[in-house]
């Protein structure tokens, strides 16, 4: 069996990854604190009108682009580098994909297809020069945030390709039926329960420490009245948004691929200790250029999704995006340095930004406010990440 199919061995990265896992435990439960903490405050700021079924909707609908956009920056920043493009890129995919939809009147699978290849050969173009030339990623993506907003106002001639069809609407407007969606999540409680139960019964069957069964019994009825209420909430309203659905199940196999595959654990183990994984046998140069193919493809999933939302290609779509998929990994306990962070940690990062804004628009406050708060969260965020590396 060859180095790069085998997990890592190292038992250098081996600690490091299990001291990492401990620390993320701890923040996730930090999170869901801030969260309620958070929702608390504006429940009671907004006489209860933050906490309805339609704002919770337009809540997630929210937080659906910044997560899937800080899905694939979470294993840019885990490997121990950055991309500053994803907003700009997501702005040229996007008007490229209304260009498609609206002048040239492809079909909307085609549009998809070609809209994420695009996505995913940018992300590609970032990789190559970070991995193989060896330029700071923070030049290449810098480069980058300049040269595809230059591309995206070149092809619109500065203005908005509009309206896209009702078709492409589908993507990031439409509802799914209420039936459907709580049988989709019974099923996906029951497969999930399924799993969880059949890796119980392997960690015994090879003698290893198992969490008591009353603790397990506790997590997985808690998951299940969230996911089941949430569903019964939106349903309330119009029912789940499509692009939360796209959301979910990219989290969730994103989130598997990080913690159960040899690939996301090379990904941990370079952020972690690029040397030491170099020396394992762990091809660094394409993983990372890995890395950025997803994350370009993801890109291409959420310019996909504001086209739509949108109606419209705009030549301003995504501006500042990057940052805020940025800050959403940090705020869910990514490290900027590499080889810490989770997928969910990032999509409650994006929770927590999307609540925010959307609270303090409730509140009207102003926007030179909002930019503030969030700047002084993001540097909080920051602050106590290096605090906890002095003190370990």
């Amino acid at each position: 069996m060859s180095s790069q199919d085998t997990t890592v061995n190292n038992p250098e990265i081996k600690l490091s990854l299990i001291d990492n896992l401990k620390k993320m435990k701890l923040q996730v439960l930090v999170m869901f604190a801030a969260i309620a903490v958070i929702m608390l405050f504006f429940y009671f700021a907004t006489d209860g009108s933050y906490l309805t079924p339609r704002n919770i909707s337009n809540l997630l609908r929210q937080t659906a682009i910044t997560g899937i956009l800080a899905i694939g920056m979470v294993f840019v920043i885990i490997s121990a580098e950055i991309d500053l493009s994803v907003g700009s890129m997501m702005g040229l995919l996007g008007g490229a994909a209304a260009i498609m939809d609206v002048w040239w009147q492809l079909p909307l699978p085609l549009t998809i297809v070609l809209t994420l290849t695009a996505g995913l050969l940018l992300g590609l173009w970032n990789g190559w020069w970070v991995a193989y030339r060896k330029v700071p990623s923070f030049i290449v993506t810098l480069a980058g945030l300049l040269a595809f907003r230059g591309i995206l106002i070149g092809i619109t001639g500065g203005s908005t390709v509009a309206p896209t069809s009702q078709e492409m609407g589908v993507i990031g407007q439409s509802y799914l039926p209420d039936m459907f969606s709580m049988v989709a999540t019974v099923g996906a409680l029951a497969v999930f329960f399924a799993w969880q139960g059949k890796l119980r019964k392997s960690r015994t069957a090879h003698n290893l420490t198992n969490t008591p069964v009353s603790s397990d019994i506790l997590k997985f009825g808690l998951i299940a009245i969230v996911a089941l209420g949430s569903v019964l909430l939106l349903n309330d309203y119009r029912g789940v948004p499509a692009p939360v659905l796209v959301l979910v199940v990219l989290m969730f196999a994103f989130a598997f691929m990080a913690k159960k595959t040899a690939f996301g654990r090379r990904i941990y183990a370079i952020g972690g200790n690029l040397e030491a994984s170099r020396l394992s046998g762990i091809n660094v140069e394409r993983t990372k250029l890995s890395v950025f193919a997803i994350n370009g493809l993801l890109v291409g999933v959420a310019g996909l999704i504001l086209a739509s939302r949108l109606g419209a290609g705009s030549p301003s779509a995504g501006n500042i995006a990057e940052l805020d998929a940025i800050a959403a990994c940090v705020i869910g306990g990514t490290s900027l340095a590499g080889g810490v962070g989770t997928v969910f940690g990032a999509v409650m990062g994006a929770f927590i930004m999307a609540s925010l804004d959307n609270g303090m628009s409730m509140m009207d406050v102003p926007t030179y406010w909002q930019s503030i708060i969030k700047g002084s969260i993001l540097l909080l965020a920051v602050w106590m990440d290096v605090a906890s590396k002095k003190r370990a």
